[in-house]
């Protein structure tokens, strides 16, 4: 079979396979759902990504009527929300004063911000790499936290909860339909791929800012296993 027979998302999916394990092994991530870290370690993911989905919404709210991005903007994903709801039982109804995202997440926000309103296939590659996340593995993380922290869907982890899709493996496969169909041009596919490799980056930086809030002895076991 040669490459291009085989489907756009399956390509995508081999090409950033090392650059998703490298994120999802971060520290942060595996403390994380360990339930290792204080409450406070869990919050400050909920501050990053309201910065990230405020950047990536906002870019999505513009790019609606666009042939190409159009149809991946998606009520049913929206995290905003919930994000700030989710921030408002974690830190309370001043949380926006209160919060301040990392340098990582500023620089993640920043690159969604200037690249994605005037390029539609790296608008799909960030939408791709944080929503198909979020309906795959996040969904696990979020039964995790909720746990660990003795959180509830209305309370703390409203971010992990899909109320308007409740098969996310059906919506997964249209999402992936949907991707290749797109009518990319090599350089728009080269372009799509290489963001997605960018926001795994950018991903894995925020995860790496966070390392801070994994207790030292967790860290030391890490370093040893890792030896």
């Amino acid at each position: 079979m040669s490459t291009t027979d085989v489907p756009f998302s399956a390509r995508l999916r081999a090409a950033t396979q090392e650059a998703h394990q490298d994120a999802e092994s971060q520290r942060y991530v595996s403390a994380l759902v360990s339930g290792d870290l204080e409450l406070a370690g869990y919050t400050a993911l909920v501050v990053q990504h309201h910065t990230i989905y405020a950047a990536l919404e906002s870019v999505g709210d513009q790019l609606r009527d666009d042939p190409l991005a159009g149809p991946f903007v998606d009520e049913a994903l929206t995290r905003l929300p919930a994000l700030v709801a989710d921030l408002e039982h974690l830190v309370g109804d001043d949380w926006a004063t209160r919060t301040t995202p990392t340098p990582a997440t500023v620089a993640y926000a920043d690159r969604i911000r200037e690249v994605c309103a005037d390029s539609p296939e790296r608008f799909i590659a960030h939408h791709y790499t944080r929503y198909l996340g979020d309906l795959s593995g996040g969904i696990h993380i979020g039964r995790s936290v909720a746990r660990a922290y003795g959180l509830t869907d209305d309370e703390g982890v409203a971010f992990y909860r899909f109320d308007r899709i409740p098969r996310p493996k059906v919506y997964k496969d249209a999402y992936r339909a949907r991707l290749d169909a797109l009518p990319l041009s090599e350089p728009a596919e080269a372009a799509l791929l290489e963001e997605v490799l960018v926001a795994y980056r950018h991903n894995t930086a925020v995860f790496a800012d966070l390392a801070r809030h994994v207790p030292a002895d967790r860290a030391v076991e890490d370093t040893e296993a890792a030896a």
